[in-house]
């Protein structure tokens, strides 16, 4: 089997370098082509274009953007592009009706369709300990499910198609929810001259301690987001989409929509590149 791989970015580049030391075949293409230089000499088959990922592979993985840009990749709007006999393999971040309208279109041009998007940073990645979650058929699981476990041990089917892209949906917006609740204690506490340790000892001995707050507190005390496992603008495109479903359902999302503005915020501080911790700036700066 070939596994052609389209997004070789922060979360890619990992996954791919974990399927070639697995001794898996991999052919990969990436929109920067200079990502793919890495990957090249570890093994991997690189190409220009992703209409020769689609003929060559067996099983296409996306680790791609957003919905738009597997739009383009896949060139799902031309009239010549067909899937027959491939499957694909969403894992990236995108919405439940995102992803079904992507099943439809792959489906009508005759190829099969699953969506497996994953918890799990750049460490996880490398280790092969991502948390899978699968919509998809029974059929299609049991299928590709040993393909899934070289990224994580145990994926885990959630159901159809829709319903993995709506529980990493609301992962994510725990995460942003989480973390601007943490900064937000913290910044409070800098200012009123308590010391952070103390803070920290006693939030770790009770019911509301999140391990994600000992992963970002240095990163937040010492202003240091560079080198991110999950940047501020990825977030802040997370967000966006969980509001954008969730107005659909006519959930109440107040809470999040000041998250949202705070994400904003960040990112016209010049924090869109920068771990999503940055947000902390945006809590204690004004523009």
């Amino acid at each position: 089997m070939k596994v052609g791989f389209l997004g070789t970015g922060l979360m890619g580049t990992p996954m791919v370098e974990r399927l070639l030391n697995q001794k898996i075949s991999v052919i990969a293409y990436n929109r920067t082509l200079e990502k793919l230089a890495p990957l090249q000499q570890l093994g991997a088959k690189t190409v220009n274009s992703p209409e020769q990922v689609i003929q060559e592979a067996d099983c296409l993985i996306l680790m791609l953007t957003n919905a738009a840009a597997i739009q383009e990749v896949l060139g799902l709007n031309s009239e010549q592009s067909n899937f027959n006999n491939r499957t694909i393999i969403q894992m990236g971040t995108i919405a439940p009706s995102e992803s079904k309208q992507l099943r439809d279109q792959i489906v009508a041009k005759g190829g099969e369709y699953l969506e497996a998007p994953v918890l799990g940073s750049i460490p996880e990645a490398k280790n092969g300990t991502l948390l899978v979650m699968v919509g998809a058929t029974e059929k299609q699981f049991h299928q590709w499910s040993n393909l899934l476990a070289y990224f994580g041990q145990k994926p885990v089917i959630i159901g159809e198609v829709g319903t993995a892209a709506a529980l990493k949906l609301a992962l994510n917006q725990l995460i942003a929810s989480l973390t601007s609740a943490f900064g937000l204690s913290l910044a409070f506490l800098s200012q009123q001259g308590v010391d952070i340790e103390k803070f920290m000892t006693i939030l770790r001995q009770s019911a509301l301690y999140a391990p994600t707050f000992d992963k970002k507190l240095t990163r937040m005390l010492e202003e240091n987001y560079a080198n991110p496992n999950f940047p501020t603008k990825h977030l802040l495109k997370d967000v966006n989409l969980f509001l954008e479903e969730s107005e659909k359902l006519d959930l109440t999302t107040f809470p999040l929509t000041g998250v949202e503005r705070l994400l904003e915020k960040a990112l016209a501080m010049g924090l869109a590149e920068e771990d999503y911790s940055a947000l902390y700036e945006a809590l204690k700066k004004e523009l």
